[in-house]
């Protein structure tokens, strides 16, 4: 997969890819203008180009208060990122180039108000997926929300997803339609955030092979 070519499908109008992230900026939106007043703080894992927040910010009235972390691996997203960033002179956001599966990565940002875990879940397993889920507790703050992604191809983990998120003491705010040909969810955690746990590795990206014996087409990750 060519990660900085996967992009383009974002600039087709009408394209999955492009419905997905105009839904995932709107959750974006709201998140940030429900969050207490004050600092709010954001981390993206495997941010791309970092579309999902740096399209809202730099017209949100809130874009001041907010300091961000984006991880991501592929160099040329990352310089995409930053260089999207400081075009919208949005110097209190911080892009790492970087393995986004590590927690370390997010150390000094978290517990966040938000947390990003867009184009993640399709393309690790499902014990990951569980898994990264379960470390959440360590990334997000009390009243924190967490917007993440999946897509709805057979078989449909979404509703197991959703159960997993329910498990770690989140609960749901938000979900796309199930017939919207992609998954976007939104969890607020009502838990206790837990200590950071350095070291731990959260997933492994694999291939469709890997995550799913299955035969089915992924659509979208």
């Amino acid at each position: 997969m060519d990660w900085s070519a996967w992009h383009e499908e974002y600039d087709v109008a009408d394209s999955r890819l492009a419905r997905r992230l105009r839904t995932v900026q709107a959750q974006v939106r709201a998140a940030l203008s429900d969050a207490p007043a004050g600092g709010l703080r954001v981390i993206s894992l495997c941010a791309g180009e970092g579309r999902d927040l740096l399209d809202v910010l730099p017209e949100h009235p809130r874009r001041d208060d907010v300091r961000a972390r984006l991880v991501e691996l592929d160099p040329r997203n990352s310089a995409t990122a930053l260089a999207r960033a400081g075009q919208a002179g949005l110097q209190q956001v911080e892009v790492v180039t970087g393995d986004a599966s590590l927690i370390d990565q997010y150390e000094g940002m978290a517990p966040a108000d938000l947390v990003l875990i867009c184009g993640v879940f399709g393309n690790i397993t499902e014990a990951d997926i569980e898994h990264t889920i379960a470390a959440c507790s360590q990334l997000c703050r009390t009243g924190g929300i967490v917007i993440w992604t999946r897509h709805r191809g057979a078989p449909d983990r979404v509703p197991l997803i959703c159960e997993w998120f329910e498990a770690q003491h989140f609960e749901l705010r938000w979900l796309s339609a199930a017939d919207a040909g992609f998954g976007v969810g939104v969890h607020r955690f009502v838990g206790a955030p837990q200590p950071m746990r350095r070291g731990t590795r959260l997933f492994t990206f694999v291939g469709s092979d890997v995550r799913r014996p299955t035969a089915a087409t992924d659509p979208l990750p």
